[in-house]
């Protein structure tokens, strides 16, 4: 069966679930409009289920009931909300609630169809095609050269018109100097569509005008002279990675179960990994277990409300980033901000289509991932920062345990690096470090991770990498990197060279915990052993 027919035939099983349970509502409904003078506890207990079926009903195509039942559950608010005018308005809510099932009779053979899934389109795979539109002959070899040593391919271009006609570039960087220039206002630009390859512009001024133009065309990045060539080439990355570290992670917290079903197989189908909770006694478990990058939230539950769960999830400081998105068929705007304003960040009204909840949640799930990767980034070298890079050492070595596949750490320091900045200047030592960043990135694998552990000190995490494979590379590195020529101002060029120790576990060893450890006692013996070399660590210490 093909993956939409698949998909079709998932969402009609949870329809007539849907359906199924829709008859035993409608028929709590009644018995609960009989009891509306005689019992008080009736009317929150109906005015709740209508709310539930006002979000849900629209959903599953029963957008006539829906709205009904919002209706009948404002009413009902407003008995509560004024008793003194209870009287009448039980009477014809009574008899109004009676009357919902001849209403879901009427609208059951013409119901909407739910809108088609649109799952929005993915740059995974990008061949990091690089198209320039710069007029500076020295930036323009400055940018092939830096950029070319990272992979990507590079073409040059002479007008707007010309970058725009090529179908094969996957991002385009333009310079806009000099000051003035009406470069961004030409159509090409002006007309480029939602699916436009990423654009980065250089200017040679910084200001909110220039900035400004920049977003109006679709810009992702904006740069000045002189460019901070590492700083750019880290939002290529991005540009290119927008699904980097996998699928998006989505946590359904409702107690409606045949609901969040419908939103989790929406959701997975469009590549999404989903898993829903109905009791919020798991919720910091889960949290704990599964580690959301997105929490979508029922506003209203039995014994708790959303923003009360959204706070508790607040209160751990690890849980901050990840955003919480309420799922309500509430309408009242002055309540919705009061939600917001404990720990949401953003509010869905029921009932929401699919194509609606897939764009929401994609589009928050892509912002937090891109604020998390930044936050985690150094910003001189664009590598991970020391906590950041100890986590995907643990992340490694248990995914390395659990498939007993082999995994190499890499503690890598700049030999005499205080020298460099004693007698060159903290400029030229920054140029040094960002050197050798730039060239990890550039030889190691996409799958490898890199880190700046502190100062000049960089370790790198190989999964799947062996010793001698990783000896093998880290050499070639170190000689590449012992032949880099640094320049300064009092005009004499010099060299820099580094020293590593690596370490690693494998089968039938798998000693994983100490493999930062061992790493380090490595490096320390390169060092005393004459830097300029790596070294490996003992095999009983893997």
């Amino acid at each position: 069966m093909h993956e939409s027919e698949q998909l079709v035939a998932q969402l009609a099983v949870l329809e007539e679930r849907f359906r199924q349970r829709l008859n035993d509502e409608l028929d709590v409904l009644k018995q609960l409009a009989d009891q509306l003078r005689d019992n008080p506890v009736a009317l929150k207990d109906l005015r709740d289920r209508l709310h539930k079926l006002a979000g849900s009903s629209g959903t599953f195509g029963y957008a006539a009931l829906g709205e009904r039942c919002r209706e009948l559950e404002q009413r009902a608010q407003a008995v509560l909300d004024d008793p003194q005018s209870a009287s009448q308005t039980l009477d014809t809510l009574a008899e109004a609630i009676r009357h919902l099932n001849l209403l879901l009779q009427r609208h059951q053979d013409d119901r909407a169809e739910p809108k088609r899934l649109e799952t929005p389109a993915s740059d995974e795979g990008a061949q990091q095609h690089i198209g320039l539109l710069v007029q500076d002959a020295a930036m323009r070899e400055q940018l092939e050269r830096t950029l070319g040593s990272f992979g990507y391919q590079i073409s040059s271009f002479d007008s707007p018109a010309a970058l725009h006609k090529t179908d094969i570039i996957d991002a385009m960087i333009v310079d806009t100097s000099p000051p003035g220039s009406t470069l961004l206002e030409d159509p090409a630009f002006r007309q480029r569509g939602a699916q436009a390859p990423p654009l980065l512009v250089i200017s040679s001024q910084d200001n909110f005008t220039g900035r400004l133009q920049a977003v109006r065309v679709g810009a992702s990045g904006f740069f000045t002279k002189p460019v901070d060539l590492p700083l750019l080439e880290s939002r290529l990355e991005r540009c290119f990675n927008t699904f980097q570290g996998g699928p998006f992670r989505v946590l359904i917290v409702d107690d409606d179960t045949e609901l969040s079903a419908r939103y989790a197989l929406v959701l997975s189908s469009a590549g999404m990994l989903v898993d829903t909770l109905s009791d919020p006694h798991k919720l910091l478990s889960k949290m704990d277990s599964f580690s959301p990058e997105v929490v979508l939230m029922d506003l209203s539950m039995p014994d708790y409300s959303g923003p009360e769960l959204a706070q508790v999830i607040r209160l751990n400081d690890d849980w901050l980033r990840v955003p919480i998105v309420y799922l309500s068929a509430e309408t009242n705007a002055e309540r919705q901000m009061s939600a917001l304003l404990k720990a949401g960040d953003d509010f869905i009204t029921k009932p929401i289509s699919d194509s609606a909840l897939l764009t929401t949640v994609y589009a928050r799930a892509q912002r937090a991932r891109m604020v998390s990767d930044a936050l985690a980034r150094d910003s001189l070298t664009g590598l991970l920062k020391h906590a950041d890079i100890k986590e995907q050492v643990e992340i490694e070595a248990e995914r390395a345990l659990r498939t007993r596949s082999p995994l190499t750490v890499a503690m890598i320091d700049i030999d005499r690096f205080k020298s460099v900045n004693d007698q060159y200047g903290h400029a030229n030592g920054d140029s040094v470090i960002r050197a050798l960043s730039n060239l990890l990135r550039q030889r190691l694998r996409k799958v490898d991770r890199l880190g700046r552990y502190g100062g000049e000190e960089f370790v790198a995490v190989l999964p799947g990498c062996n010793r001698e494979d990783a000896f093998s590379i880290l050499d070639s590195i170190r000689e590449a990197f012992s032949a880099l020529e640094f320049s300064t101002d009092k005009g004499k060029p010099f060299n820099c060279t580094f020293s590593a120790g690596i370490s690693t576990c494998m089968a039938p060893d798998w000693n994983n915990s100490t493999l930062l450890e061992d790493a380090d006692r490595a490096l320390y013996q390169a060092k005393e052993s004459g830097r300029n070399r790596i070294c490996k660590a003992e095999v009983g210490n893997d």
